[in-house]
């Protein structure tokens, strides 16, 4: 794949990390930035939020929404030291740039893909259940990246 050659060019695994914690937080943006939300966060009392959300007189469509929103911003988080570890271990077992690359972005695009899933499909019971696989694919990147330096230090 010709249109995928930059992925061995420059080593861009240690920029991922940023780009991961802004894939982390952006569901936060939508829960609290945004109206509804914004109405009931309370700046100074910031965990407060899902409680006031559950009191409140929104639909619970709408509640049920902004709650997977909280929840997806703080799986990312959860997630976020692992794969950090993972690209410092990449690098650190000196794995090709090819790798360090394509994993990297796998995460990121996996995080995404989960975020959606988790913030606007995941009220769907019959959809909620996919999310798990697109967890392990994010989860998984991290994992292969610990393997292959393992691997490559051998």
């Amino acid at each position: 794949m010709a249109s995928l050659s930059f992925l061995a060019e420059k080593n861009i695994s240690y920029f991922t990390i940023p780009v991961a914690l802004v894939a982390a937080l952006w569901p936060r943006s939508q829960s609290i930035f945004k109206q509804p939300g914004q109405k009931y966060f309370d700046p100074t009392n910031p965990r407060t939020f899902p409680s006031r959300l559950e009191k409140s007189d929104l639909d619970k469509e709408t509640v049920g929404r902004i709650l997977r929103a909280e929840a997806a911003t703080a799986n990312g988080i959860e997630g976020l030291p692992i794969f950090a570890a993972a690209v410092v271990a990449g690098n650190s077992a000196g794995l090709s740039t090819k790798a360090l690359n394509s994993l990297s972005i796998a995460y990121i695009l996996s995080r995404v893909v989960y975020n959606y899933w988790y913030i606007f499909l995941g009220g769907n019971r019959q959809l909620a259940g996919l999310r798990t696989p697109i967890w392990f694919a994010s989860t998984g990147t991290a994992l292969a990246l610990f393997v292959k330096a393992g691997l490559a230090k051998w």
